[in-house]
């Protein structure tokens, strides 16, 4: 990869931070935009496979991946509710 290009996703990926409850996190949906993935259950895939490597490294899932919702706007105009993932730093 070009440094500019690795450059530009670090600063997406530490732009996309938020803090949730104290903490610092990310939304699983706006990395799944960051990382390019065009479909929700396809990221979900990479989240499970994260969660297991949480667990073998001796991490409490709970820790580290928060089931969460937010509102997103669909194409009429209203908004509707969505599953997502509050993500540690450690997580991404």
């Amino acid at each position: 990869m070009k440094k500019e290009l690795i450059k530009e996703l670090f600063e997406q990926f530490e732009n996309a931070c938020y803090i949730y409850e104290g903490i610092e996190c990310w939304s699983a949906r706006e990395l799944q935009e960051i990382f390019h993935y065009s479909q929700w259950r396809n990221f979900l895939n990479a989240i499970e496979k994260a969660k297991e490597s949480c667990k073998n490294a001796g991490e409490s899932i709970s820790d580290h991946f928060a089931d969460i919702s937010k509102m997103v706007e669909i194409g009429s105009g209203t908004s509707r509710q969505v599953d997502d993932i509050a993500l540690t730093r450690h997580t991404c």
